[in-house]
């Protein structure tokens, strides 16, 4: 009796780095990914702490960068500081596009 043809070993995955190199849409993606938070950086020494801990960095598109944050006392307070946050940005380099203020509460842990 002849033995069994040796089996082919199923494609091994491709690191998630490679396919987002690999993949136009997906490095644009991330390019704004991360230059949504390098701007969050930029300004987060302006922020109270109280408010820092609670501003995430949204997205970002050629219309407005958007700040998340939890609830809407952290909105409003963030919202009086738009002004302040956006000469900071224009200072970093980055004029446009203004940031505004979303209210996403996180999920639960």
């Amino acid at each position: 009796m002849n033995p069994p043809p040796p089996r082919s070993l199923p494609p091994r995955g491709v690191p998630l780095s490679q396919a987002l190199q690999g993949s136009e849409p997906l490095a644009g993606l991330m390019q704004r990914v991360g230059e949504s938070r390098a701007r969050l950086h930029a300004v987060a020494p302006l922020l109270p702490a109280s408010l820092r801990m609670q501003v995430r960095a949204g997205p970002l598109d050629a219309a407005a960068w958007v700040l998340l944050v939890d609830n809407a006392a952290a909105a409003s307070k963030l919202r009086q500081m738009l002004p302040d946050l956006a000469a900071a940005l224009a200072a970093a380099g980055w004029p446009s596009p203004a940031p505004v203020v979303r209210i996403q509460a996180r999920p639960p842990a």
